[in-house]
């Protein structure tokens, strides 16, 4: 895990009692590991506050090797934006805490956040993952978990620019990286990865996956000129062949992502923002039906 510093932990009851729209740093007291630090968005109590809204466990960009909850500021406000109310957590980086440390602790927070539902998002509140570029491979691999392990049910996967080829050859990342002799990706890549081996493990490769069939429904965005724009349509595509509801769209408006998905002041003031608000708004009003318990 990382030396940071995490804050004191408090409980979730506490963290519910926060005005709209607070943003609070929080610990996760995990069963059998050192607690991570994570950061609550828009969790609002009270009469007139929607009991079904949708709660999601979000993971920021950097690389598998860098970023922490500020650089998932962006994003997250976002989803409050769209109805949402968010856990940011900060998972253990590579190459300190390669693969599979990150999805493990992943799993661990999404099943006390399963737990804190009604506290945290309200009586009927819906799970999903979230996650942009390194952070969007880890929500797709949790999707992946839950589904396998049958637990905890969600209702869906926001995946914004996600990191899915360890190959870092599609057309568009070359387009990207031009001449450049090194890749930040490949990089992230290299330290995420343990060994060669693990590039066949769908949890570590999600877009590898063979099976893809009963995952939650997916809202995948990309950019124009995003490097990892080849392999997020990609994804999309072999979900919807595999029945999965897929929402899949290449954003003309969006600008500079990932990196412009890790700094507020360039990506909720950018063209982009509403679209991708109106978007992640309107993924939550299609997947209302809550998944069974």
């Amino acid at each position: 895990m990382s030396t940071r510093p995490v804050p004191p932990a408090i409980e979730p009851s506490r963290a519910a009692a926060l005005p709209a729209g607070a943003e609070n740093d929080i610990t996760i007291l995990l069963p059998k590991r050192e607690p991570v630090a994570a950061r609550t968005y828009g969790v609002r109590t009270g009469r007139g506050v929607p009991t079904d809204r949708p709660l999601v466990l979000h993971f920021h960009g950097g690389n598998f090797s860098n970023g922490d909850l500020d650089d998932g500021r962006a994003v997250a406000r976002m989803l409050v934006e769209a109805g949402a109310t968010v856990v940011s957590m900060a998972y253990p980086l590579a190459p300190l805490h390669p693969f599979p440390d990150a999805i493990e602790v992943g799993y661990e927070a999404l099943e006390w956040l399963y737990k804190q539902r009604t506290k945290l998002g309200g009586k009927g509140a819906r799970i999903y993952l979230a996650g942009e570029e390194a952070g969007g491979n880890l929500a797709a691999s949790l999707a992946l978990i839950a589904r396998d392990r049958a637990h905890p049910p969600l209702a869906g996967q926001v995946l914004l620019s996600p990191m899915l080829d360890p190959c870092a050859g599609t057309a568009s990342l070359r387009r990207a990286t031009g001449d450049a002799t090194d890749c930040k990706y490949s990089e992230g890549w290299q330290k995420y990865l343990r060994c060669p081996r693990d590039a066949e493990h769908p949890y570590a490769v999600p877009g590898s996956s063979r099976r893809l069939a009963d995952l939650a429904p997916t809202l995948v965005l990309t950019g124009q000129n995003d490097p990892m724009r080849d392999e997020a349509v990609r994804y999309a595509q072999r979900l919807e062949e595999a029945g999965i509801p897929v929402r899949s769209e290449v954003l003309d408006a969006a600008r500079g992502w990932p990196e412009a998905l890790a700094d507020p002041a360039t990506c909720i003031d950018c063209p982009c923002a509403p679209v991708v608000t109106q978007r992640f708004r309107e993924f939550f009003e299609s997947t209302r039906t809550p998944p069974p318990h």
